[in-house]
Formats: structure tokens, sequence, C-alpha cells
């Protein structure tokens, strides 16, 4: 199927000195976390062009309270707030590019701060976008502790400066959201929503680069166990590969992961239980075995790279015993929630 051709983006005349072509908005997603204010703040200290509107997604289940708006300062009057009602950020960002009128919306989360010089420098990346361009990501750079070695929630979230169409800073042209549909709300985590619509929108022929703006993303405190909710991931990538094919890892320019390393050690794990409970001891020694050494390994991977404390080192082994077998949980739960997927298919061309 041939890709069909994007519609130009709206040319600015000389005399208005290019803002026709620049104007956008900006869409946050947010569960009511205090970080908002931050991200607010942030916004209306960027010199530059402000956006023309801030739409703010409340996607909390039942609204308590307020939301931090007087952080916007002199942008307060440029904010609006939307209502989600808990259903995800990939629906909290469709309702809120669904409501701006701007040819392009500028996805950030609540958790970031854009840099003094991010507006000007997004004005000029919007402003050097060719009509074929669809989506223009930030760079984002994730401050570590300067005193001691990365704790593993820490190098996690430092991933995201390698990270591929993140929409923790991501402008898109509007009219390139409206031609894919916009995020699939089928993804109902902060993960591989983002994934799935970069890929769409290149498949619906629009190019996506890189561009000079620079956005902080500050390491969210997290308790210790965190990297075993965050296993739930699993299932969405058993949609992404329903949705994409088995290529998508290489075509997202997502990391594999160690997936199935973790399927080899669950199934040494169950092979050691099952032949323990028919009588066959060797063979349960020898399962066990392998299954402690991949755990060991998995463990000491994590160590190694951080500060080595005797709270993160316990931390560590105790979840690096049950992140494998929730892995293969979830990836099964995944399986069977998302069998009936099918293939996306490119919009077909304009008449």
């Amino acid at each position: 199927m041939t890709s069909p051709t994007p519609s130009p983006a709206p040319s600015a005349s000389p005399r208005s000195g290019g803002r026709a072509g620049i104007a956008y908005s900006v869409v946050v997603p947010t569960v009511g976390r205090p970080c908002l204010a931050g991200c607010l703040r942030a916004l209306a200290a960027a010199g530059g062009p402000p956006p023309e509107e801030i739409v703010v997604v409340d996607d909390r289940p039942d609204p308590v309270g307020g939301l931090p708006l007087e952080a916007a300062a002199t942008l307060r009057s440029r904010v609006r707030v939307l209502r989600c009602g808990g259903r995800g950020p990939a629906a909290a960002r469709n309702i809120g590019w669904r409501a701006v009128a701007t040819p392009w919306t500028v996805f950030l989360d609540d958790d970031v701060q854009v840099l003094p010089d991010w507006a000007r420098l997004l004005a000029g990346d919007l402003a050097a976008a060719g009509p074929a361009t669809g989506g223009i990501q930030g760079r984002l750079t994730v401050p570590l502790p300067g005193d001691r070695r990365p704790t593993d929630w820490e190098r996690g979230t430092a991933g995201l400066e390698h990270a591929a169409w993140a929409t923790a800073d991501m402008a898109y042209r509007t009219s390139a959201l409206a031609r894919v549909g916009g995020f699939d709300e089928r993804f109902r985590r902060a993960f591989r929503e983002d994934a799935d619509l970069a890929l769409r929108v290149r498949d619906a022929g629009w190019r996506l680069r890189v561009g000079r703006r620079t956005t902080r993303h500050p390491v969210r405190p997290a308790d210790r166990w965190a990297s075993v909710r965050a296993q739930r991931g699993n299932a969405d990538d058993v949609l992404m590969t329903r949705l994409h094919g088995r290529d998508w890892w290489t075509r997202a320019e997502a990391p594999r992961g160690r997936f199935r390393r973790h399927a080899l050690v669950t199934a040494a794990g169950l092979a050691a239980v099952c032949c323990a409970l028919t009588g066959r001891r060797r063979r349960a020694l020898a399962a066990g075995g392998l299954w402690a050494l991949g755990t060991a390994e998995f463990a000491l991977a994590r160590v190694r790279p951080g500060p080595r404390t005797l709270d993160e080192t316990a931390t560590m082994l105790a979840t690096s015993v049950v992140i494998p077998p929730l892995a293969v949980r979830h990836r099964i739960a995944g399986l069977v929630r998302h069998r009936r997927a099918g293939r996306v298919r490119p919009p077909r061309s304009a008449s």
C-alpha cells in the first residue's frame, strides 16, 4: 500500500514573522502529582514564543482538590483544564490534542521541566520543519547524583535520554495526529503508547526528527517495588507485536530488555519445583541450580553499577527473585488480552 502524502503545514506570511507556522499548544496529562507545579513554572519562565494554550488533562479517577495552576504565573490565563476520568495517559493526551486549534501540539509529561531557552528553540524546531515532518522530539536530560553511583531506578529513568519519540517532550503536527487517530487507548500505562504512535505516523508518510530544545526530567521518588510494578509493560510489548510485527523493536529504536532470560530462569524454577514434587531429586537439583545461577546473574548485573548500599543491595536481591516470573505472567496475560488485535494498516490516501 502506498503511503499517503501528508498535508502541508499552514505557511506563514512574511508579515507574520513565521508566527502562523510555529503556533503551538502544550498538552500535559496529570494525575495531580505535586511535580505539575514545577512543569508549569518552567513553562512560564521559558523565553521565546509562548504556547497559544496549555491544556492540562486531569486524569484522576475521582479528583479531590485543585491543581497547582497558579504556578503557570504569566501564562495562567492560557491554561485550560479538561477531565479524563482515570483512563490513562494515552486517552488523556487524545482529549488534549483534540481540543486545540494550533498547527502543532507539544506533549509534555507533568514531571518534566523545560529549560529557559526551550520556547525559543522549539520555535526554531517548528519553523525549520518541512511539510513532510510530522513530529519533532525534544532532547531529555536526567540529572543524576554527583556524589554516588545511581540506583537501579535512577538508571532506568536516565534511559529516557536515549529513548526515541518519548512523549515526555514531543511535538506533533496536529494534522498528523488527526490523520492516524491519535494515541491507541489500549495502552493504559505510560509505556509503549509513544512508540506505537510514532510508528503509525511514520507509516502514514511523515518523517520524525530530533529537535534542538532540551527538557529536564528529574528522577521521581519511588519505593523499592517500582521495578516489580514496571513488569506490567510486558503485556504492552505483546500488543506492540500484534500491531506492528516482530520487527517493531528495531523500527521503534527500542531496547529488547531481558525477557528471554527471564523466561529461561522462570522455566528452570518451575522445572525444579515439578521435579521435586515428583521425586526426581537430581533433576530438581540441576534445575534449581540453573534458577539460582540465573537469578544471581540478574541481581549482580543490577547491583554492580549501583551505589551498593545495604538497602539498594537488599532491594535488588528481593526484586530479582520476583521480576522474572512476573514478567512471564504479564506476557502471558498480554497474549490472552490482545489475542484479537490485528496489524495496523496505514490510513488510505486522501482522494
